[in-house]
């Protein structure tokens, strides 16, 4: 009977490991599958690995670089659709490219950050929409908002303190991913 249990105990085992290298499989290749080229979809594996292996500055910077970058190539690849070699012509993210975006056709919503209400009150301003804002903040070295303050305790900083973040832009990645690879498959017909 011992047997049996721990054959069963074993059999379990299995398949929850299994069930769970199919789920990473699946949000590997969730990247690959929205036709936005291998300059892109590695810097969203690499976040997302970096995710999965809970090293939040890494996630983060990987993200917004992806989000950065698939934006940048598909606004070069807007004005020459055809394969592009620098967007040294493109504007960095900003309120602007992203302004930019939406004239060429882009829905730029799903880079709105969750319960930011003033993302379309921001856009045409000089008032960064969050996006904007927590690329120039991380990317430029400043993590001083994310340091953790108490009340009884000393303010320290962790990689930990990014976690939330990185799992937002996780999401909003994601959703972007689909959202250009939606407009990309539509608009720019590369062979």
């Amino acid at each position: 009977m011992n047997d049996h249990r721990e054959l069963s105990g074993d059999k379990q085992e299995l398949e929850s490991f299994l069930q769970k290298q199919q789920a990473d499989f699946e949000e590997r290749s969730y990247w690959l599958q929205h036709s936005l080229g291998a300059e892109t979809h590695w810097l969203f594996i690499q976040a997302y690995d970096a995710l999965k292996h809970e090293l939040y500055l890494p996630a983060c910077s990987g993200f917004l670089t992806g989000i950065e970058g698939s934006l940048r190539n598909t606004m070069a690849q807007v004005k020459i659709p055809a394969r592009i070699d620098n967007v040294d012509d493109i504007s960095l993210l900003s309120n602007s490219l992203l302004r930019q975006a939406r004239a060429n056709g882009i829905s730029i919503d799903a880079l709105a950050f969750p319960d930011e209400h003033d993302f379309e009150a921001n856009l045409p301003t000089r008032q960064n929409v969050e996006l904007v804002r927590v690329r120039h903040t991380l990317c430029h070295g400043n993590i001083l908002e994310y340091v953790s303050a108490q009340e009884d305790l000393p303010a320290f900083f962790t990689p930990e303190c990014c976690c939330d973040l990185a799992n937002k832009l996780h999401l909003i990645s994601r959703n972007w991913v689909a959202t250009l690879g939606a407009f990309r498959k539509q608009t720019i017909e590369l062979q």
